[in-house]
């Protein structure tokens, strides 16, 4: 991905006092002073208002008298606002180039260049007129992952209800513009609620629209999420955010809205024409009389519309000696007047029908039963209880609509139960987790494209894991939308992907189901695949056959004395005979013609090396290793791939997860089912992040809190998590949000030279290192560490293996804090038959890098001692000489492949790879497959690519899972996936990311 465009001169913005403590980031530039106070289009703009100005010697003169003074004045007025609209034009158009950043916005100025003010955005709306109603977003509903979001629409504003993981995704499946989002609230702050609040930011930032500001709203627990995004998001201009509840004082001591434990009043956020916002922060009972913790406060939203006053009786008026003009405009005002005929007052409510209550939605976060007990004794709500004494007093605040987003632990809880009776006969919508609407799921359009992969090659595609795996307490379709409860109980029922509740206008108040999509079933699917492409009956039938050979449900034989190839490759004869005529590497490269040929036969003139099983795949079987492909998208989820992810499972021996962008989890889930993806995180041993680029980390918190949660009764260790030094920014600062019981390790410690000197160092010396090593303090009072052993001194030496990975200053290794990770990781590997896990420095922004994973030795069933397979993953990454060389003999080179071969000089711009390039990696260290992956998410469903590419590759999809004992079938699939997607294989323009996206 390419470095971030700072000449944006993005800043982080806030208002008071959540960002007046934070110090800019150190690491950007500072922005220069513009060398002219004007822009080239102001000296026009001026010119162009000067030449209106001018009137022609043939139109009469006005005389200059009072009236033709003001209507002169309005002309003026008229021109310097079209002058302006005219510049703003010129503006947007100067600013949208290089990508659609606009450079005004950014700046904080509006359209009359005035510093733009950080207040909120309001905006005159007839509320009388407004379209309003509040829809279910799906996010979660078929993975549980996380927090379900809502929309609260109007005809000119969006709210948006939490933020989870996925949200980006969902909205670009439905078409729902996250560019109108005025506000977004979060109930509780955490990865569950705001995982994609980070990744949905920089979108927000990449778009450019003129006047977009978001403002973020949430407990004060806010400000620890806010202090750990800084680490990667260098531009939010156009975000402010508001927390509430517990605060600090200027002596530093807590203030509290509590009271007896409890918030005193509802916090009113947002009060203008359109609606008035309150919030009801919630706290745990246990933590009654303590300090709240991060992450302990929950938050319920009160949404209440205003009154829509009552008709206008003329009728009435004119009885009461009022004549039509501006009386009529004041008692619509609501003012008293005097009668014209008459010598009475007419009040309002003399002419007016009676005004009818503005509609109430709640959205109720209650996710433990600590906050149920804490909701059952809140006083705030009493004015909403049909039965209380509150409500007798102001018949007004009757809700209509309720949206329970807790668990259905909480939910279907008597206590809770019997307390949404309080609310009469309001419409209950349960969007929590439950174990409902699972056939539904969240993203049709990838669902469909795993479906049809299955259908051709279910080895590599298995089905997804709502489809595979017996859901516990699964209702039959359609039974959750005709749900609705007895008289005795609550009227409620379960949340549906796009469910409308509308509220304005008032003659559609109720529950909309007509956005809800129908649920995707998969012998539908394959029979709509089967009718537009009955080919594929026979293309299944084949693949499949490549399944059934002598050597199916038996370990891979390696048969060294004749070099036997073991699998016949019949494509592989048309496909690759123009191989060497036809590829052509760029200078620099390692040509075809130039891979050493090791244990391979020429037949033909065609390489056959592909075909060969290479000795570390002797005597595999399927419980050895299998990479699942998670994400295989770059830049930002689409509809189709998601961000970079990869699960190494080692069955037994535990899993790693190489780059974990946002939506990890919920690819997790939908591969392995809820269940399976739990004791996948369970048994992770090792977490590894390429780079600080947020579509390859930002779905990491999530993992770690799941599996810190999943583990909390059992004894475990710290999860390693090993990536560039800033992502330990980000997990310090959210560790103080969520215990994310982790240990890190800077990939510059893992690097080949600096794992291999340390250790070996550490093993020499018996651990002499640690036990000679001092403390002395320096001059500023900061601890210094150094050692009597020579290690220091003589690792990072001019000329040392270990010099070209140490440049910057403070790079060279606190041995103290370093080696008993880098002892425990070398332990956790062994224990999972790894020898080595090494990071490999790439060509991509500061600190980016590939990884190689080898496996053990192992002993053949003659006690011969064979090598273990080697797994290199680039990364992000231009071809690079430091990757090659790491990537010698490598048994699968997974190889990020951006853009397709004529792009190459953007490929160039953002230091990426194009496939062409990718494939001449794999084949210049005659890497056995070569997994292409990381494709712009302009190309809709599958990249643009040349067969003479596929010799030795295949191109991943989202949860492609390769099982090490079927990678010599892997390229033989390549041919019948462009049956499956042959109208597919076309740039999608429309979905084409902007190229100055701060995503990368």
């Amino acid at each position: 991905m390419p470095h971030i465009s700072f000449s944006s001169n993005l800043k982080l913005l806030s208002t008071a006092p959540l960002f007046s403590k934070l110090k800019p980031f150190s690491f950007l530039p500072k922005p220069k002073p513009f060398l002219k106070p004007n822009h080239c289009f102001s000296t026009i703009s001026c010119a162009w208002k000067n030449n209106t100005r001018r009137r022609s010697p043939f139109l009469p003169q006005r005389r200059r008298s009072g009236s033709t003074g003001r209507e002169e004045e309005k002309e003026k007025e008229k021109e310097k606002e079209r002058s302006l609209n005219m510049e703003e034009k010129r503006e947007e158009k100067e600013g949208m180039v290089g990508g659609g950043f606009n450079k005004r916005r950014a700046e904080g100025r509006d359209k009359n260049d005035k510093p733009r003010s950080l207040g909120l955005k309001t905006r005159k709306l007839n509320p009388v007129n407004t379209i309003c109603y509040v829809q279910i977003l799906g996010t979660g509903m078929d993975t549980q992952d996380t927090s379900p979001s809502v929309l609260l629409f109007f005809d000119r504003q969006r709210f948006i209800f939490n933020a989870g993981e996925g949200l980006q995704r969902f909205c670009t499946e439905h078409k729902i513009k996250l560019s109108k989002i005025d506000h977004m609230f979060l109930t509780r702050v955490c990865s569950e609620t705001a995982g994609g609040l980070p990744g949905l930011l920089l979108t927000l930032a990449g778009m450019g629209e003129e006047g977009m500001s978001v403002n973020i709203w949430g407990p004060s627990d806010l400000k620890y999420l806010v202090d750990a995004m800084r680490s990667f998001i260098p531009n939010a201009a156009m975000v402010h955010t508001h927390s509430f509840g517990e605060t600090q004082s200027n002596s530093g001591a807590a203030v509290s809205s509590f009271e007896d434990g409890k918030f005193v009043d509802p916090i009113v956020v947002i009060d203008d024409e359109v609606v008035r916002l309150s919030a009801i922060p919630l706290r745990p009972s246990q933590s009654r009389g303590s300090a709240v913790k991060p992450g302990d406060v929950a938050v319920i939203y009160v949404c209440e519309l205003p009154e829509i006053k009552g008709k206008f009786d003329k009728d009435k008026a004119e009885a009461l000696g009022l004549r039509a003009g501006p009386k009529y405009r004041e008692l619509q005002l609501g003012n008293s007047v005097m009668s014209d005929t008459l010598n009475i007052m007419v009040h309002p409510s003399d002419v007016l029908d009676p005004s009818l209550p503005g509609p109430i939605v709640l959205l109720v976060d209650c996710p433990t039963q600590s906050h149920m007990q804490e909701l059952l004794a809140l006083q705030a709500l009493n004015c909403y209880y049909v039965d209380s004494s509150d409500h007798s007093r102001d018949g007004s605040k009757s809700v209509n609509c309720i949206i329970h987003m807790g668990p259905s632990s909480v939910t279907k809880h008597a206590d809770y139960q019997e307390w949404m009776k309080k609310f009469g006969s309001a419409q209950h919508i349960m969007a929590g987790h439950e174990m409902k609407n699972m056939e539904i799921p969240i993203l049709k359009s990838s669902s469909r494209i795993s479906s049809r992969l299955n259908y051709l090659c279910p080895n590599l595609f298995p089905a997804p894991g709502f489809w595979s795996f017996q859901h516990i307490n699964s209702p039959e379709p359609n039974v959750a939308c005709e749900e609705i409860k007895s008289r005795s109980q609550c009227e409620s029922i379960s949340a549906e992907n796009l469910l409308k509740f509308h509220l304005r206008p008032l003659s559609q108040l109720g529950l909309d189901r007509s956005l809800v999509p129908s649920s995707l079933n998969y012998k539908q699917t394959v029979s709509e695949l089967v009718s537009e492409i009955p080919e594929i009956v026979d293309a299944a039938k084949h693949v499949s056959q490549f399944w059934q050979n002598p050597t199916e449900g038996k370990p891979l034989m390696h048969q060294e004395d004749d070099n036997i190839v073991m699998v016949e490759e019949p494509w592989i004869n048309e496909a690759s005979c123009s191989l060497k005529a036809n590829m052509e590497l760029r200078e620099g490269e390692v040509s075809i013609d130039d891979i050493p040929r090791v244990n391979h036969i020429q037949k033909e003139g065609v390489d056959l090396n592909a075909d060969h099983i290479p000795p570390c795949l002797e005597n595999i079987t399927r419980e050895d290793m299998e990479v699942v492909l998670l994400g295989t998208g770059s830049s930002q989820p689409s509809k189709y791939r998601n961000v970079s992810s990869i699960f190494v499972n080692l069955f037994s021996k535990g899993s790693l997860l190489l780059d974990c962008g946002e939506g990890t989890l919920a690819q997790l889930k939908r591969r392995f089912g809820v269940e399976g993806a739990d004791s996948a995180v369970k048994s992770l041993i090792c977490i590894w992040i390429s780079h600080i680029h947020a579509d390859h980390h930002t779905g990491l918190a999530r993992v770690l809190a799941l599996r810190c949660q999943l583990l909390m009764d059992v004894p475990h260790e710290p999860l390693l998590v090993i990536g560039p030094r800033p992502l330990k920014r980000f997990l310090d600062a959210y560790s103080r949000l969520e215990d994310l019981d982790m240990q890190f390790l800077d990939c510059r410690h893992t690097t080949e030279a600096s794992f291999d000197g340390l250790v070996d160092s550490h093993d020499k010396n018996e651990g002499s290192s640690l036990r000679n090593v001092k403390k002395m303090e320096t001059r500023d009072g900061r601890a210094e560490t150094s050692s009597s052993n020579p290690l220091e001194s003589t690792l990072f030496a001019q000329g040392s293996r270990m010099q070209s990975y140490w440049k910057r200053p403070g790079s060279p290794v606190d041995t103290v804090m370093t080696l008993p990770v880098l002892m425990r990781l070398k332990e956790v590997l062994s224990e999972a038959g790894l020898e080595a896990l090494y990071s490999v420095p790439v060509i991509h922004c500061p600190q980016a890098f590939g990884v190689v994973l080898k496996a053990a030795e192992r002993i053949n069933s003659m006690g011969k001692a064979i090598p273990g397979w080697k797994l290199v993953y680039s990364g992000d990454t231009r071809p690079c000489q430091t990757l090659i060389d790491a990537s010698s003999g490598a048994t699968v080179l997974i190889h990020e492949a951006t853009f397709e071969d004529s792009m190459e000089e953007e490929a160039i711009a953002r230091n990426h790879s194009t496939t062409k390039e990718a494939v001449g990696v794999g084949a210049s260290v005659d890497a056995y497959r070569i997994i292409l992956t990381h494709f712009s998410q302009r190309y809709p469903k599958i990249p643009v690519f040349d067969e003479t590419h596929m010799h030795r590759t295949c191109i991943a999809f989202d949860l492609m899972s390769v099982n090490a004992a079927d990678l010599h079938v892997l390229p033989k699939v390549v041919p019948h996936l462009k049956v499956l997607f042959r109208n597919e294989m076309v740039v999608d323009e429309s979905d084409d990311l902007l190229d100055s996206v701060v995503y990368q």
